[in-house]
């Protein structure tokens, strides 16, 4: 792994491409940490004709395990509200509110649906939606309607951390809704993809929804 590399791409909004376990220490808090970590199933990811594609290849090596606990340990205190998707995967507390996402045009050999943890105390919600296609790559990309339903449960959260933003869905999500974003990514592919698409999603912002605000700055939320 090469020395980090961080890009701004405007006022609030920053990429990391990098190990987060390196950069989560040098980060103030965050109103909200949404993401979708890897779920350690790539050696399960096999068979059909999805399974022969490159981006589903390539999930067999860096979904090998998901994040240590310690990772998540350090996001929940990171932040006031998280929404960790898989998290039925992960050792998290217990959840009132868990977010569905029911694949609408799932094929019989993968999941029907996915959830999403979250420390959110309100009730489960459900998010009816087709599968997209691996558009730019990523295999386990979600579709930018679902991420941004998913913000839509903290919509008070200004500024916004995903540790694994992968080809920058979250990202593009959190600009057109005028939030904050930083994004950490450690494969360098994804990571300009990523900055792409979120580059292009600043530069045509939804005429609906207030730019990205610059709130005082206040010391290590500097971002």
């Amino acid at each position: 792994m090469t020395a980090p590399r961080i890009e701004r791409l405007s006022e609030g909004v920053t990429l990391w491409l990098a190990d987060c376990r390196e950069i989560l220490p040098q980060l103030g808090r965050f109103d909200a940490v949404v993401t979708d970590p890897p779920y350690g199933l790539g050696d399960k990811m096999q068979g059909g004709t999805w399974g022969a594609k490159a981006g589903f290849k390539e999930m067999a090596r860096w979904d090998r395990a998901p994040p240590e606990e310690q990772v998540l340990r350090d996001l929940i205190g990171l932040s006031k509200h998280q929404i960790f998707w898989g998290g039925q995967y992960f050792a998290l507390p217990p959840a009132r509110c868990w977010l569905i996402w029911n694949k609408t045009n799932a094929v019989p050999t993968m999941a029907d649906f996915e959830t999403a943890w979250t420390n959110l105390d309100r009730p489960s919600k459900r998010f009816d939606a087709p599968v997209g296609r691996v558009e730019y790559g990523h295999a386990t990309q979600k579709p930018l309607p679902l991420m941004m339903w998913t913000l839509g449960f903290v919509a008070s959260a200004r500024t916004i951390l995903d540790p694994f933003c992968g080809t920058g869905t979250t990202g593009v999500a959190a600009v057109k809704l005028g939030r904050r974003f930083v994004g950490i990514e450690i494969e360098p592919k994804y990571f300009e993809v990523a900055r792409r698409r979120i580059s292009d999603a600043l530069r045509e912002p939804d005429m609906f929804v207030a730019p990205v605000a610059t709130p005082p700055k206040q010391g290590a939320l500097d971002l």
